[in-house]
């Protein structure tokens, strides 16, 4: 099957590559020309502008959007909306803000066009372990793409099955799933950022204190020189808090005990606010979250070494830089 993406960063051009490993074509841009280059020398054919990519796009055409939120997303968007036609499908595989989903769905669906919003998760891994993916749009649409998405999808893997689960959808298990209408892929999607918020501050608070268990402020006999590397490391493996973000942890630290590589300035992409936004829309109280966000804002005034772990975490699995 033949997709076009648009936006050929750390995870939009490792989206094309799993898919021309897997039999698929595409059409790519990107404003920067070498990025174009690098996907054509593996087989992707290149554009040179977005009425150029849509021009080489097949009937009925997919075009991905794969750009950072805001104006950059909706310019796009809506560029390639106004050189499409009928039935063409257009993805928003970004972190987009699910009400501008709807908003987009709307103007496309009066168009005669295709919008389907499709959360994302794994990072610069994703091209050998696969995406997680949550989707929303038409149900016609989402199963046009099933190609395309159970290509991209991590499939059923070592993870065992889950028991219970007989005659269910089986895409969950594959790694993604038609969460519903438009809007619902990135309001899912939203929500897991958040609870990565909060399982990211407990890990980092968690060794923290572990980091500090030597203190002068502790009575002689209480005090502990921990390898904290060791601690991560013996947690992977059949601990109840083993998890991806720990395999990170334990091979930032591996490296780097004392993160000295890191200054400890957490960024926020925008998710997490979000999050927050929804819990006081619904009245649902969300305290692990919202505390996770605001130790975020915090890192940026003075940063410790649970910081620095959080900054080590974002660079493993996204390869996001701290601000400089």
């Amino acid at each position: 099957m033949q997709l076009g993406m648009v936006g050929l960063g750390r995870m939009g051009g490792n989206i094309v590559r799993r898919l021309l490993r897997n039999g698929h074509t595409a059409v790519v841009f990107d404003q920067d020309p070498k990025a174009v280059a690098a996907l054509v020398q593996e087989g992707a054919v290149g554009a040179d502008s977005l009425e150029d990519f849509v021009a080489k796009l097949e009937l009925p055409r997919t075009a991905w959007v794969m750009l950072p939120a805001g104006d950059p997303t909706e310019v796009t968007v809506m560029t390639i909306a106004g050189l499409m036609q009928p039935d063409d499908v257009i993805i928003d595989g970004g972190n987009s803000f699910y009400k501008d989903d709807i908003r987009r769905a709307a103007a496309l669906d009066a168009k005669g066009l295709h919008y389907v919003d499709v959360g994302t998760s794994g990072g610069v891994w994703g091209l050998e372990r696969g995406y997680c993916m949550m989707i929303g749009g038409h149900k016609a649409a989402v199963d046009r793409l099933d190609p395309i998405f159970s290509t991209l999808a991590p499939g059923l893997g070592e993870v065992p099955r889950t028991p219970g689960r007989d005659g269910r959808d089986s895409r969950a298990e594959h790694g993604y799933i038609h969460a519903g209408p438009s809007g619902a892929g990135h309001f899912v999607k939203m929500i897991h950022n958040g609870i990565e918020y909060g399982l990211m501050q407990a890990y980092a608070e968690g060794f923290d204190i572990l980091k500090h268990a030597n203190s002068t402020e502790l009575p002689e006999a209480q005090r502990f020189d921990l390898n904290i590397g060791d601690i991560a490391e013996v947690w992977r493996r059949g601990s109840v808090v083993s998890s991806w973000l720990l395999d990170l942890t334990a091979t930032a630290l591996a490296g780097d005990e004392n993160l000295d590589a890191f200054s400890g300035h957490v960024a926020d992409s925008g998710e997490g606010r979000w999050t927050l936004n929804a819990a006081i829309e619904e009245a649902i109280p969300a305290h692990v979250l919202s505390a996770a966000l605001y130790a975020r804002f915090r890192s940026r005034q003075e940063a410790t070494y649970a910081d620095k772990l959080l900054s080590a975490m974002r660079k493993g699995f996204g390869g996001h830089q701290e601000p400089k």
